[in-house]
């Protein structure tokens, strides 16, 4: 249920966990907490079949995010679950994000950090526990601002470390332990 009594279905409810168990429970990112427990994240769930549909989608919400105040909102996660199940679909999808985030003139403004259940660095193996850094419960794509991330960075004392220490934490956790810690 979500806090005004709703239920939640369970795309939001898993990106959730997912969220809170790893993203911040790892500490994968040290900026996240921040603002999740203001409630500056949203959660939106996509009901699209088709990329382009997926495409027309994310052209709203980066408006929204970027006419709506960053105490309001400052951050959304569009999962999208029915769309661009496969990676490589998926990451051939992320050049039209950028080109949408271009047409829009956000460039600078806007930016979109990619999460897929098979993510994949280049040169990685498939079972390469490294690639759970980027590994979420359903395709997602992570709206920022960038202006927000400018400043999270700069108080952020060895924010270069962040990727290293992300693999490292992966390394030790390995593919099972990453697996049991989104399981409910």
């Amino acid at each position: 249920m979500s806090q005004d009594g709703e239920s939640v279905p369970e795309d939001i409810a898993a990106t959730r966990r997912w969220l809170e168990r790893a993203v911040i429970g790892l500490n994968l990112c040290p900026f996240a907490k921040a603002v999740y427990v203001k409630q500056q994240v949203r959660f939106v769930l996509s009901d699209a079949e088709l990329p382009e549909d997926l495409l027309e989608e994310l052209a709203e919400e980066l408006l929204r995010l970027r006419d709506t105040p960053a105490d309001e909102i400052d951050t959304t996660l569009l999962v999208h679950p029915r769309v661009l199940t496969d990676f490589l679909d998926y990451n051939d999808f992320l050049d039209r994000v950028d080109a949408l985030i271009e047409a829009l003139d956000l460039d600078g403004e806007l930016q979109v950090a990619s999460f897929h259940p098979q993510y994949r660095f280049a040169d990685s193996e498939p079972e390469d526990p490294g690639n759970c850094t980027n590994r979420a419960p359903y395709p997602t794509l992570h709206l920022l601002r960038e202006a927000s991330l400018d400043k999270a960075v700069a108080a952020y004392p060895d924010a270069d470390v962040i990727v290293e220490r992300n693999l490292d934490t992966m390394a030790k956790l390995g593919l099972d332990g990453f697996n049991k810690l989104l399981a409910e």
